[in-house]
């Protein structure tokens, strides 16, 4: 009798015998299919021969047969196992590969996240530069639009102890006249000034503007018209404080002009009403070295 295990597995189909796990199993199983006849056979003649009862020989067939289902269950079982096993490593794999091409895939818009926010980052710099720039204008518009209006809205100034409001034209009118005088310019002066009381009238430069046109005369040795704008603003202004100059200066036009008694009068005059000042002090010498 040839024992199970030595029996040769052929492929159903005439091929090589299965190799591997896969070939064992189905080895077991062929191995086993042959010995139960064979046993039968042996267990038959045996029982025969040696006269056993037929319940004994039975009840060995039925334990190899349970004997047989057993085996054959474990290798269905564990066949079954191992191809749960496959499926489940499979779906593992599956899962695993499907997982790297979320990740890749995450990863591939997290760069394009942070490109756009680079993106964005730029644009909102440009922005904030365009921003700043746009208030820097603005600004540079209202301190001129400020300026222009400042220089059209009449000015509060003082001049010679006097306050009023000045039109930014008439102030710069005047000035400008002034600033001619102060450079001994006197014809320059002499016309601006001139000019500047035809156009203003009623300004609050007008005093100031007549008693410096008398000085910008009498600088130029227009004594007759020095003489009468002095006369004009002592009576315009008796109580401006530069009449004490004006007299001393109209003092000097008459002795010029060879009034020496008009001039003694006037000299006269501002020592009395002006002790004082500082036009009397040169008014007393002045009026020492006439004739």
């Amino acid at each position: 009798m040839v024992p199970p295990g030595s029996l040769p597995l052929a492929s159903p189909r005439g091929g090589r015998p299965p190799t591997g796990r896969q070939g064992r199993a189905r080895g077991a199983k062929l191995g086993w299919s042959v010995c139960v006849p064979l046993l039968w056979c042996a267990l038959t003649g045996t029982a025969h021969a040696q006269l056993f009862p037929d319940n004994e020989a039975r009840k060995a067939i039925v334990e190899l047969r349970a004997t047989v289902e057993r085996h054959d269950k474990q290798l269905g079982d564990a066949a079954a196992a191992q191809a749960a096993m496959a499926a489940a490593q499979k779906e593992l794999l599956d899962q695993i590969a499907q997982l790297k091409r979320s990740l890749l895939d995450l990863n591939n818009q997290i760069e394009q996240l942070r490109a756009e926010l680079a993106r964005q980052r730029g644009s909102d710099e440009q922005l904030a530069r365009e921003v700043a720039e746009l208030q820097r204008r603005q600004k540079d518009i209202a301190q001129g639009v400020d300026d222009r209006i400042r220089k059209l809205e009449p000015q509060k100034v003082s001049v010679d102890g006097k306050e009023f409001l000045a039109d930014a034209e008439e102030k710069r009118q005047y000035e400008e006249a002034f600033a001619q005088l102060r450079g001994g310019d006197f014809a320059a002066a002499g016309t601006a000034l001139a000019a500047f009381m035809r156009r203003w009238p009623d300004s609050g430069y007008a005093d100031s503007a007549r008693f410096w046109l008398g000085n910008a005369q009498y600088g130029r040795r227009e004594l007759k018209e020095a003489l009468a704008t002095f006369r004009a603003f002592i009576a315009a202004a008796p109580q401006h404080p530069r009449v004490p100059e004006a007299m001393l200066a109209l003092a000097n036009c008459q002795a010029e002009s060879k009034d020496t008694k008009g001039a003694r009068a006037t000299l006269g005059e501002l020592l009395k009403k002006y002790p004082q000042s500082e036009a009397a002090q040169a008014g007393k010498e002045r009026l020492a070295a006439l004739k």
